[in-house]
Parts: C-alpha cells; sequence; structure tokens
C-alpha cells in the first residue's frame, strides 16, 4: 500500500449518506458494467449471493447505511467510512469489531484500469458481497483479532495470509475453480487472468505457505491458492494461526515467482 494518495475521502452527512458527483457515479456505472458479466461467470456462488442480497445499484455509488443494513441482518458486521489510507493497527482494530473499512473515494479516469489504494469500488464491490456470508465474516473477524493483538513482525506474515485468502484467493467448486478474492473481483483484468492464463502457479492453499509467499501488489499475481472449497473458510479461522506464524518464521520466506520493484530515479 502507497505511502501517500492523491485522493481525499467523501465525508457523509449526519445520516451517513454521501452527494457523490454525476461524474463519480458515472464512473461507478462504468465499472460496475464492465465487471458484473465477468463476475458472474467467474465468481463463487456465494459471492453472486451476496451480490444478490446487497442489490448493489448499477447507476450510482451505493450508500453505506444501506449495506449496513444487509450486513448486520445477515453476519453482524458493517461498513466503516474510512481516509484513503489508514494505519495497520486500524485497519485490525475495525476488523476486530466487525467493521469492514470503506474509503470513501472513487478512482479518477487516469487510473480508472488499476490503482493500488482501495477505493470504493474494489471495497464495496470486490469484498462487501462475501461480507454476508457466514464462513467469510467469521475468518475476516478472526483475522483482525489476531492482527489487533499482533507484533508488527507478525503482522507482515498475516498480511500475505489475508492476501492469498481474502484479498487473492480461488475456491475449489464443483470441480471448477472460482474467485472469492475481492482484489481480483473488481480488475476486470486479473478476473480473467487468475482463472485462464497459463502464466501464474495455483496451488492448494496450506495456511503456512501462504504466511511464507512474497507478493507484491503492483503486478499480475504469479501465484494464487486455492480453497478446498468455501466453507473450508471457517476451518482455517479456527486453527491456531499464530502458531503457524512461529512456524512459518522458522522455515523461512519462499523465493519470491516476481522480479523486485524498480526504484524510481532519485
Amino acid at each position: 500500500m502507497p505511502k501517500t494518495t492523491q485522493y481525499a475521502s467523501r465525508e457523509s452527512d449526519g445520516s451517513g449518506h454521501i452527494a457523490w458527483s454525476t461524474e463519480e457515479n458515472q464512473i461507478w456505472s462504468e465499472l460496475y458494467s464492465r465487471q458484473i458479466p465477468l463476475v458472474k461467470e467467474r465468481a463463487c456462488d456465494e459471492y453472486i449471493e451476496g451480490l444478490r442480497l446487497l442489490n448493489l445499484s448499477e447507476n450510482c455509488i451505493p450508500q453505506l447505511p444501506d449495506i449496513n443494513r444487509v450486513l448486520l441482518e445477515r453476519t453482524g458486521w458493517q461498513t466503516a467510512e474510512v481516509p484513503a489510507l489508514i494505519p495497520f493497527g486500524e485497519f485490525f482494530r475495525l476488523l476486530a469489531n466487525k467493521q469492514f473499512p470503506v474509503a470513501t473515494f472513487i478512482r479518477s479516469r487516469e487510473e480508472f484500469d488499476y490503482l493500488q489504494e482501495p477505493d470504493i469500488f474494489h471495497e464495496v464491490f470486490g469484498h462487501c458481497p462475501l461480507l454476508t456470508n457466514p464462513a467469510f465474516a467469521h475468518f475476516t473477524h478472526t483475522y483482525g483479532k489476531l492482527g489487533l493483538a499482533a507484533s508488527k513482525e507478525d503482522r507482515i506474515y498475516l498480511a500475505r495470509l489475508y492476501w492469498f485468502t481474502v484479498e487473492f484467493g480461488l475456491v475449489k467448486a464443483k470441480n471448477e475453480l472460482k474467485i472469492y478474492g475481492g482484489g481480483i473481483l473488481s480488475s476486470p483484468g486479473e478476473t480473467i487472468y487468475s482463472l485462464d492464463s497459463d502464466v501464474p502457479v495455483r496451488k492448494p492453499l496450506t495456511a503456512t505457505d501462504a504466511l511464507r509467499t512474497p507478493y507484491r501488489i503492483d503486478i499480475m499475481q504469479p501465484l494464487y491458492y486455492i480453497l478446498p472449497e468455501f466453507d473450508h473458510l471457517f476451518e482455517l479461522a479456527e486453527m491456531d494461526i499464530m502458531a503457524l506464524v512461529e512456524k512459518a518464521k522458522s522455515l523461512g520466506l519462499f523465493a519470491p515467482l516476481f522480479e523486485p520493484k524498480e526504484k524510481k530515479a532519485g
């Protein structure tokens, strides 16, 4: 995640509503209409059901109170309006309290296809549908509680587990590979690449392996981990994840499957 951002989050009024501009709503509409045909074919059933429950508008940016009503009824979760970038500690605190952080800005046209910061399209379209699902909600809540109590070093290991599940996870469903990671589901290029390309490695998920796997945020992923079934997230949440972090530290990291990021000339 970049340390600085060009974006400023919008503030809601007393009822939690944000007065989005015509252009901002148009960007949402174009992102939505481009992505929805892809995810309907490639996303897991649990995500599709979450989309149905949230009933997101295709024409304008959803208002968080409308999403909150559905999440609260289904899993006890809420969204939390946050600035464009928040510290790790605040991220874990929110998840530990069943609040999913949503940065209240939408990408510019200059970064229509890709941006490093998680904007409202990424958070709402990519992640919120699965927060209606008990297995996903329980895993995310458990992850938040672990991260809140963890050391700075251990949080880096935990971030890898989150990356390869919540952000870029695949799942086996009826002998087919489907997508559940929000980082994939909010990206048209990666939605196709993650399932169709013969470039990336795809491996069954083990928590220890995920904790040991380096990643880069600014490239198509060279590796995806596959859940054996969606409800395996319940089992994953009940593992002694912090003991697995210690095991991962003793074993060391895997060699990266990508080139180092080029440093900009100073």
